[in-house]
């Protein structure tokens, strides 16, 4: 992969003055060879392999960001499902499993360590089981171990079994953590369709078609884009898709050259470059400026869909020319918390939860860090998961639910999360009750795209 002198300068300018970053590279490890009757054995076996294969992903991956000057912000680590060995665990050591891998996170100084998950879309077995009671306890009691849920796909349909139980799970887990407004929800991901190479937290897991070690990538672009199109107020939607597939080839040919020199270093196969847009609480680092650059005056307002499915083509585009290996979500991330443009439009009221659902149907990844009233009953939060998962199913593409029920918060208020998890206005839920249908339980059946053979 060779640049020529202009390339360096541009990438220069954009880390400097357009907030570009790598914002993770994150080490997949199977740990399905470390299944052990003792549990005990098991345990260490599994810290003793994330600590061998990740020793030196922090120092490579900060040695490899002050060399070619581009900042990688987050490094992370996503494990087997953690579910597949606790078929024989009780609750109380799947909460133990929790904390050693927490353990091998700090002792590695890695930021998030994903992968205390379960594929459930089809059925829950023993080991799902056991997870899904230890998850409100092993959220609480972590600081840095994330968990996600297989809840359908598009193939298997959408268990209600599952969707009923994890609403109860986030009520739980929120009071468990009532303490830091609900944040260990923050750590949970509930998925339609999720897929097996995500670098992005809090879902990332290493799937069952994986390798035994992999280095994968995401990059961080908003403020890129949303600078390119400054500069061309008055470019028709052709030129502006065309402006935006450009720039997104230039992010992820750089993020593809870091991932690449890591992962060399390392010892390890590159893997896939994510090529969603990932905001942060930066200034003029933020998807809903992007889409009002395109012409909203807020995001919300009618036309949001369009100026989206836009924006997302087109990164989709550039992004899959500049790389060789595209994969993870590649879609655009909205997260409420973590976007000011998403913050606002909530605050002026251009924007609700139901637009928020609606965006999610051309491109985004899904209900993403969004607070809602402590109030909420987990029929409410279990019926917004199946809203999600059905987007998913229906469109055969990755959604997500992480909504953080703030104990004691009201509709207006403002919850402060802190760190790259910022801020989020506190949002209302329909006050209409949904008990009936997520207690029927049952699995709501794949749609006819399924039968695509």
């Amino acid at each position: 992969m060779n640049f020529e002198i202009h390339e360096m300068l541009e990438t220069i300018r954009m880390v400097r003055t357009e907030n570009l970053d790598i914002r993770t590279v994150t080490m997949g490890i199977n740990l399905r060879d470390c299944a052990d009757s003792d549990f005990d054995k098991m345990k260490q076996k599994i810290y003793d392999k994330i600590t061998y294969y990740a020793k030196d992903l922090k120092p490579t991956a900060e040695k490899v960001a002050k060399e070619y000057g581009i900042p990688i912000i987050n490094k992370r680590i996503a494990v087997t499902p953690i579910a597949d060995l606790l078929g024989n665990a009780t609750k109380e050591q799947a909460v133990e499993l929790a904390k050693t891998l927490d353990q091998a996170a700090v002792s590695l100084g890695v930021d998030f360590i994903g992968g205390f998950s379960a594929l459930v879309h089809k059925g829950i077995a023993k080991g799902d089981q056991v997870l899904f009671e230890a998850l409100p306890e092993a959220l609480a009691s972590t600081e840095r171990v994330c968990a996600s849920v297989s809840v359908g796909t598009t193939k298997a349909g959408i268990n209600m079994d599952a969707v009923r139980q994890l609403g109860e799970i986030i009520k739980e887990t929120a009071e468990l953590t009532k303490d830091k407004s609900g944040l260990g929800c923050a750590k949970l991901v509930v998925f339609c369709n999720p897929v097996e190479d995500n670098p992005f937290m809090a879902g990332a897991f290493l799937g069952s078609g994986e390798g035994e070690v992999v280095l994968n990538v995401g990059v961080s672009g908003p403020g890129v884009v949303l600078n390119a199109l400054k500069r061309y107020p008055d470019a028709d939607l052709g030129e502006v898709a065309e402006i935006i597939k450009k720039t997104a080839f230039k992010i992820t040919r750089a993020g593809e050259l870091i991932g690449r020199e890591v992962a060399k270093r390392l010892g390890v196969p590159f893997g896939i470059m994510d090529l969603s847009l990932a905001p942060t609480n930066a200034m003029n680092d933020s998807v809903a400026e992007i889409l009002e650059e395109i012409g909203l005056e807020r995001v919300g307002t009618h036309g949001t869909i369009a100026a989206l499915a836009l924006m997302n083509d087109a990164v989709k585009k550039g992004g899959a020319m500049a790389s060789s290996y595209v994969g993870g979500l590649s879609g655009a991330f909205i997260p409420v918390s973590e976007d000011n443009g998403m913050i606002r439009g909530i605050e002026e009221g251009a924007l609700s939860l139901s637009k928020l659902e609606a965006m999610t149907c051309v491109c985004s990844v899904g209900l993403d860090m969004i607070a809602i009233t402590g109030d909420a009953p987990a029929s409410t939060i279990s019926a917004m998961i199946a809203d999600e998962a059905a987007i998913g199913m229906i469109n055969k593409k990755t959604t997500a639910v992480r909504v953080i029920p703030v104990p004691g918060a009201k509709e207006g208020d403002m919850v402060e999360f802190g760190g790259l998890l910022g801020r989020a206005p506190v949002i209302g839920v329909n006050p209409f009750s949904s008990e009936k249908i997520i207690r029927r339980g049952g699995r709501i059946p794949a749609p006819l795209q399924a039968l695509g053979n």
